[in-house]
């Protein structure tokens, strides 16, 4: 008897069909995107691996992903997820965004079965799509009774985290990533291989949040950086902001001095790195400022935490426990 898994359609590249198979790079020119039943039905999956129940959510370029869609989707994976004869859920999403909706779901959601997201970096019609194999893995590591409940991500034949995975490359099909890390696990044919488990160290949100989350704005550290963007943002009601600062993370002498002075004015700043990678330095100097250390989290990944935690009420304190817990 096959496993029953759900696959919610949201769109992107692995839901897209350009004008021929050599059109690979400006295949959204053309906005046709097909929905779950219809993905289903062309990639010649269904009662192979499983049975699979299409879910059609929304089809969009994940470049247009609201904090509603968040909620929506996060919705829906719950309410599916009470149907005892379900294995699994499979989301396939456009890689732009990815990661971050990977992270926002392991953030608000506390699954008893596995939910994979899975996309591909060439669309349905194109030479050598990967949309096939990657959709095919991801219903396979659904399926896998030793995989576990919990958010994942799959692509390429890896299995990663949604706290360490991100897109590394526009265009290649190896573009997934989890950097020093690695991945979880891989997918070899039929076979599922489970490496390592990531002990989960982050709290688990109320989906509510994810309609009520404040503006937290990122910026950006380079040689002549003055503060400038932060102080717009803040301006323009920022009540977070993240300092993707330079390697160890840290931001300009006056870039700094600019985030000091919004944090004096109420808004909560995480040091984060523009690396994407690796253990920022929590300074003594950014300790008296009032600057929070991002510990190992990118900047993508900082402002959903951030907006959660601001959403939820927490302060200053209990933010920075968050983060130096992860």
């Amino acid at each position: 008897m096959l496993p029953k898994i759900a696959f919610i359609g949201t769109g992107g590249t692995i839901a897209s069909l350009g004008t021929d198979q050599f059109d690979l790079l400006d295949y959204n020119a053309s906005d046709v995107r097909i929905n779950a039943a219809s993905l289903i039905d062309r990639t010649g999956i269904q009662g192979k691996i499983a049975e699979i129940i299409p879910v059609n959510f929304r089809q969009i370029d994940s470049t247009a992903v609201t904090y509603d869609d968040w909620a929506d989707l996060a919705q829906t994976c719950e309410s599916l997820s009470n149907d005892p004869d379900l294995t699994g859920i499979v989301i396939g999403h456009g890689t732009a965004s990815l990661e971050e909706t990977a992270w926002v779901l392991s953030l608000v959601l506390a699954p008893t079965i596995p939910i994979i997201l899975t996309g591909s970096m060439r669309p349905l019609t194109g030479i050598s799509t990967d949309a096939n194999a990657n959709l095919a893995a991801a219903v396979r590591v659904a399926s896998a009774p030793d995989v576990g409940p919990g958010a994942f991500v799959v692509v390429n034949d890896e299995i990663h985290s949604p706290r360490t995975v991100t897109k590394t490359h526009t265009l290649r099909l190896g573009a997934f990533q989890s950097p020093w890390m690695g991945p979880l696990g891989f997918v070899d044919g039929p076979d599922v291989r489970i490496l390592r488990r990531e002990e989960r160290k982050y709290p688990v949100f109320p989906q509510s949040l994810l309609r009520v989350l404040p503006r937290v704005d990122i910026t950006y550290s380079y040689v002549g950086a003055d503060g400038s963007a932060a102080q717009a943002f803040a301006a323009a009601g920022a009540k977070g902001i993240i300092s993707a600062g330079f390697g160890p993370g840290m931001a300009t002498p006056t870039e700094t001095l600019a985030l000091a002075t919004i944090v004096e004015a109420g808004v909560v700043v995480v040091q984060s790195s523009r690396t994407g990678s690796g253990l920022v330095v929590d300074s003594a100097h950014h300790r008296e400022l009032g600057i929070i250390g991002g510990g190992d989290i990118n900047p993508q990944r900082a402002r959903i935490l951030l907006a959660l935690c601001l959403a939820r009420g927490d302060s200053r304190k209990e933010i920075e426990q968050i983060f130096r817990s992860l």
